[in-house]
């Protein structure tokens, strides 16, 4: 059965991204080990989503590597967003209201053929699936670093159960389940 799954990086103050949308930050930690587990992660996912903002910082720092992820990835967005050369199964969409993006999320998971859908970035998107009971798990590693300001990791209350909290490298790393509205 697929799930989705919120899996991301946050700073100690709940950002996973500056104002500027940059990652930086993210890469002057220690990351080995949590690299490692997102190697474990991807392994069970069918499908990605993420914003577009996301997929820009992606574009703009990988597209030398080319796009990373043989699987259906879904973007979130209402702008024209540049395109990975070579062929990928990239799918643009919109949705505007609550209906929209239940309808978005069902293709999504669908896509993903058994495997989890993997909600890459986006803690507004998060939220919103969280909201109308769409989300399943949210799992954070959390660098030691604070900045102040910038995308939150979630953007808007989501209840949450901790079932798991270890440490990998640098990071302090957290699963929870979701708790249905």
């Amino acid at each position: 059965m697929t799930r989705t799954v919120y899996n991301t990086a946050t700073s100690l103050d709940g950002f996973i991204a500056t104002e500027d949308h940059s990652l930086d930050w993210l890469f002057a930690t220690d990351s080995d080990e949590a690299e490692e587990e997102i190697g474990e992660f991807l392994k069970g996912i069918g499908a990605l989503l993420m914003g577009a903002s996301t997929y820009e910082w992606v574009h703009r720092h990988e597209s030398e590597k080319g796009w990373a992820y043989a699987v259906p990835s879904w973007v979130l967005t209402h702008r024209e967003l540049p395109a990975f050369e070579g062929e990928h199964d990239i799918r643009f969409a919109s949705a505007d209201s609550d209906d929209e993006l239940r309808a978005l999320h069902a293709k999504a998971a669908e896509s993903a053929g058994g495997g989890d859908l993997w909600l890459m970035g986006g803690g507004k998107v998060a939220a919103d699936l969280a909201r109308l009971g769409l989300l399943d798990e949210v799992i954070v590693s959390i660098a030691p670093v604070t900045l102040g300001a910038g995308a939150p990791l979630l953007a808007g209350r989501v209840d949450l159960k901790p079932v798991e909290v270890h440490r990998a490298g640098d990071f302090a790393c957290a699963r929870y389940e979701v708790v249905r509205p």
